[in-house]
């Protein structure tokens, strides 16, 4: 490939035409609208205006919701932390039976859309018409419901159900991984097992406990699903849902946008504030936990307290996993919702209804296919090519692509969605507003993270030999490219593929405030239906919804094993 010169002398090849190319990619999809929410935020008229950011954060109906999206999720984080720790402990460091098994379905959670789960709660818990309040209230003969699923701990109690995963997944890694010499040798020298976990136990895994928590915590002040269908009724409002407040009702009035973007800028702040403090935690906490030559870790026999245990477990997936699940499909079968349920009662064309007669939620389904698909596609070639820079190129500037790809990892949905509104809403001469196209970008910006992860760990596992003796034997860079590199990085691209894929298909947070009347996808579907009365039809669309991510799920599940298999020789 023909080069030219640099002033300096240094030649402009291959190499620096792939970045420039990424650098683009990113700027254009990831850092324009980011820069648009702060400018739109900080600007008024030209010049900066501080004290009008300050007027909008403490207007009461703002204030409010930031106080109540900071005290979820402190609540929310405590919860996790507690029941995630917990329920690692016992899979990994007790004889509780059927541990395997257990530690599969603990992960269930972190699979399942939080806002179809917090529609299953509220026609269980609702303070009238929820079915297990009905129950309650027959069987007591009272007017109170056992539990009000509208407010401030209804929306904790559900975020935790399906964000606990977070600090499971981190706690029980750190506690398996773990040399149990060290507890071992506290033992021998006649320590207890409260002073054990209280001073070798605790602080060898605390960065990974502080890890996950500050991962629900983000996940929490960013979260829309579940305080949208369980707060804004009763008048509780976090950000997010105060930013879908604010857009929707503006009908264009620039205040209305411009409160939207000051919110935004909070959520990103937080945002940059938490993975700063994780990265602190991680860094300073990093123990030699790990060592050479050790073995399973030592488990507690539980004795008496391994059955009751082990139901308790049992107990709290059948609430937290089966009871909802169930619910939207038996929902879903009612001919009408209220009646009681019976056999009489139910039927399958609710399903036969939403997947082949009416026309909003075939759209639905074909808009959230179609969009995840070639969203999916997209960002795994663009995330190929951006990984290929940062790990097999050698040019100056990496660190800010690196920077820029993984930044809407960072972001809120909320923030994303609002971003791609102002940048592409005719400013530069574009308008895709209230198209499909428009989530197709967001979509785009949001996963390019999940891309450029998977993609780039499957480049580091292509040696540079292989292609500098391809060069050597007369081969061009994309002759090199296309038979070398992309057949050995295939599998990490398809793993990209179905990453993007599977999230993209059950979203909710950015698409409900781009989509149009004819671009709705299968999370705004579901919820728009819920919030207009819909539950039937809500519910027969969410059971799809849950068939099809149960589904991709298995199918990437099976693909990880036999690549792993694969990986393995076979063995």
């Amino acid at each position: 490939m023909p080069s030219h010169n640099h002033p300096g002398g240094r030649k402009f090849g291959m190499a620096e035409i792939i970045f420039l190319l990424a650098v683009l990619i990113l700027v254009v999809i990831v850092a324009l609208p980011v820069i648009l929410i702060f400018w739109t935020s900080f600007i008024v008229d030209g010049h900066l205006n501080l004290q009008a950011v300050v007027d909008t954060i403490m207007q009461p109906e703002t204030f409010q919701a930031l106080k109540m999206s900071v005290l979820i999720a402190i609540c929310v984080t405590v919860l996790c932390t507690f029941v995630g720790t917990l329920f690692a402990w016992l899979v990994t460091r007790t004889d509780l039976p059927f541990k395997e098994t257990m530690k599969v379905l603990f992960t269930v959670p972190f699979m399942l859309p939080a806002f179809i789960g917090a529609i299953a709660w509220k026609m269980l818990l609702s303070p009238r018409a929820g079915y297990i309040n009905q129950f309650w209230m027959g069987l007591w003969g009272t007017r109170e419901p056992l539990f009000n699923v509208y407010g401030f701990w209804g929306i904790v109690v559900i975020e935790s159900m399906y964000l606990f995963p977070f600090v499971f997944i981190q706690v029980s890694g750190a506690l398996e991984h773990m040399d149990p010499t060290l507890e071992e040798s506290a033992r021998i020298s006649g320590a207890g097992l409260f002073t054990i976990t209280r001073k070798i136990t605790i602080p060898l895994i605390m960065p990974s406990v502080v890890a996950g928590a500050l991962l629900v915590c983000l996940y929490s002040l960013s979260h829309f699903g579940t305080p949208a269908i369980l707060g804004t009724g009763v008048g509780i409002y976090t950000i997010p849902t105060m930013i879908y407040e604010l857009i929707h009702q503006s009908a264009g009035s620039f205040a209305a946008i411009r409160a939207a973007t000051v919110l935004s800028v909070v959520l990103v702040l937080s945002a940059a504030v938490i993975l700063y403090a994780q990265n602190r935690v991680v860094k300073s906490g990093r123990f030699q936990i790990i060592a050479g030559k050790s073995v399973r870790p030592t488990v507690l026999k539980l004795r008496g307290l391994r059955m009751p245990l082990f139901i308790f477990c049992c107990i709290y997936l059948l609430i937290t996993v089966v009871m909802p699940t169930v619910t939207i499909f038996i929902v879903g079968m009612l001919k009408t919702y209220g009646v009681p349920v019976t056999w009489e009662n139910m039927t399958w064309d609710n399903f036969r209804y939403v997947l082949f007669e009416w026309k909003l939620t075939r759209d639905a389904i074909w808009n959230s296919t179609y969009l995840s698909l070639s969203a999916a596609f997209v960002t795994m070639i663009a995330g190929g090519i951006i990984s290929y820079v940062l790990v097999k190129l050698k040019v100056r500037g990496k660190w800010f692509l690196e920077f820029l790809g993984m930044l809407p990892f960072s972001l809120p949905g909320t923030v994303i969605a609002l971003g791609v509104i102002l940048t592409w809403s005719g400013r530069f001469g574009i308008n895709i507003y209230n198209t499909a196209w428009i989530i197709f970008v967001a979509y785009i910006a949001r996963y390019m993270a999940f891309s450029l992860k998977s993609n780039s760990a499957a480049l580091e596992q292509v040696h540079d030999s292989l292609v500098e003796a391809s060069r050597a034997s007369g081969a061009t860079p994309w002759q090199s490219l296309r038979d070398i590199v992309i057949p050995l990085i295939r599998p990490g691209m398809v793993a990209a593929f179905f990453l993007i894929f599977l999230p993209a298909l059950r979203e909710l947070t950015t698409s409900v405030l781009l989509y149009g009347p004819t671009t709705r996808t299968i999370g705004v579907a579901i919820y728009t239906l819920n919030e207009d009365g819909e539950t039937v039809y809500a519910c027969a669309l969410a059971g799809v919804a849950l068939l099809l991510i149960v589904g991709g799920e298995i199918i990437i599940k099976r693909f990880f094993e036999k690549k792993h298999r694969a990986d393995n020789g076979g063995a």
